[in-house]
């Protein structure tokens, strides 16, 4: 499989492609004013416990209050007083170092923890932790192991926190292990000096920006190329891939080429499909997605597709194309929480297990973290996937003005009809004997075409003379009545 990255910056937003075998991927964007608080340490203060939640309410200089649950304080705190009620740990006007794990979304204020956790190439460093431990990804027991035997002997020497081996630290020699654990060391070092001098409700630290963060939480061992098109975020990759990851330095090159680095693999045209409502399958299916607060739903159809030697075959096989695809829209799209998949109804047991899997496998390469359940009873497949940012569609788009984020339109009829309904209380009302209704193009039309009958009906019975002008800045539902 070849692999490859795109960075484009355009500043105030850098953006990052990952394309696997021509396809994009995945797409992360950062925006100066927008920048996500995921990784930012600061010293907030408790400015409200609620007991019945198991949750406090921490006031850290945003405009809103981010939240902090009894589960995500360090585990060194919960071990301490062994409790379980929220008001053993934390009261209000309390100062305390708090890290975001995940950025505000809608009306939600950003959520936090305790457990301070700072990463680097190959480890991830929590100064609050008692142990350490080694990525789920890495297989090997004896590079576990190996591993976890580095680390503790580094904490018991060092007598420090713990340390997780992330993914990248598989194979990777014993003194590179050491020297990333020591640069975590200084670095916290550095942080918990700026915490001791800080006030309430301060910033502390922040993570790198994202081009870097690529460097080293996306590049992994067959990469082909990391390709960026500014000169400035060229060299100070290559600044931080000197020092901290020499082996990736010959893989980052400079785009210079007049065609611009997204249109490569046709990048753009793929941003715009993903904020389609339907996405079609090669099949001759298509899925449908609708995107709530709550959670996200997926439906499968198979549309025109109807090759096959029956049904269920012709269902099996879209289903199987629409777990890839779906896979790929989370990745994409950068979908999270709960997610339904309405699956096309399998008759048969295989084929439920043979979709699973299908599911399964196309999200192993996946950096964010999936669950997945069974088929229930009703056909559905319900998974969740870790949310920490804000989804592609959130970022790039705002609600409709006309519609309010509903997604529909009222009709014309509907909105001529209430017109008629706000003429009638508005001449009840004040005994006046003419009127001038302002609406839409579509709306005014349909007044003085379809419904000139039932007009001149209303003018005869309220009598009242109804003069009507379209406004070309009114959108569909809009209109007012003014009295004359």
């Amino acid at each position: 499989m070849s692999e490859e990255i795109l960075i484009n910056v355009t500043p105030p937003e850098t953006r990052v492609a990952v394309i696997e075998n021509g396809i994009l991927q995945e797409l992360i964007i950062e925006r100066t004013r927008q920048r996500g608080l995921v990784g930012n340490i600061y010293k907030g203060e408790v400015c409200r416990v609620l007991p019945g939640m198991q949750a406090a309410f921490v006031d850290i200089g945003l405009p809103r209050a981010a939240f902090l649950h009894l589960s995500d304080l360090s585990s060194k705190e919960l071990e301490k007083k062994g409790s379980e009620n929220i008001e053993h740990y934390l009261y209000e006007g309390q100062h305390i170092v708090v890290q975001v794990v995940k950025d505000p979304i809608g009306s939600k204020g950003a959520r936090l923890t305790t457990e301070i956790s700072i990463p680097s190439r190959y480890q991830v460093y929590m100064p609050y932790a008692n142990n350490s431990g080694v990525s789920h990804r890495i297989e090997c027991e004896e590079e576990r192991v190996r591993l976890k035997t580095c680390l503790d002997a580094f904490r018991q020497e060092y007598n420090c926190g713990g340390f997780i081996a992330r993914t990248a630290a598989e194979c990777v020699e014993e003194t590179v292990l050491i020297a990333d654990m020591t640069f975590l060391l200084k670095l916290w070092g550095a942080i918990s000096a700026k915490i001791a001098g800080a006030k309430a409700k301060q910033f502390i630290h922040k993570d790198l920006p994202l081009s870097v963060r690529t460097l080293r939480d996306l590049y992994k061992e067959g990469i082909d190329r990391v390709r960026v098109d500014s000169t400035e975020t060229y060299h100070r990759l290559l600044e931080f891939a000197e020092v901290f990851v020499p082996e990736i330095v010959p893989v980052i090159e400079h785009y210079t080429g007049e065609c611009p680095v997204f249109e490569i693999y046709n990048v753009e045209n793929e941003i715009q499909k993903a904020l389609d409502r339907k996405v079609k399958l090669k099949s001759g299916g298509h899925l449908v997605f609708d995107q709530t607060e709550a959670m996200t739903t997926v439906d499968v159809n198979t549309g025109g597709y109807v090759s096959g030697r029956n049904l269920e075959e012709t269902i099996f096989k879209t289903n199987l194309e629409a777990a890839q695809a779906i896979s790929r829209q989370l990745r994409l799209r950068n979908l999270g929480g709960i997610i339904i998949i309405d699956f096309i109804d399998m008759q048969s047991d295989e084929h439920k297990r043979q979709v699973l899997q299908a599911l399964e496998r196309h999200l192993e390469r996946d950096h964010a973290k999936t669950k997945i359940s069974e088929v229930s009873a009703l056909g559905l497949v319900e998974m969740t996937r870790k949310r920490t940012r804000e989804s592609l569609e959130h970022i790039l788009c705002e609600p409709c003005k006309a519609c309010g984020g509903r997604g529909v339109l009222k009709t014309p009829e509907t909105v001529c009809l209430e017109i008629f309904r706000e003429i009638i209380r508005e001449v009840r009302q004040y005994k006046v004997k003419q009127l001038l209704v302002l609406a839409s193009n579509e709306v005014v039309e349909m007044l003085l075409d379809e419904e000139a009958d039932m007009l001149a009906e209303l003018e005869a019975f309220l009598g009242v003379q109804i003069k009507f002008r379209a406004e070309a800045e009114y959108n569909q539902e809009q209109y007012d009545v003014v009295l004359l």
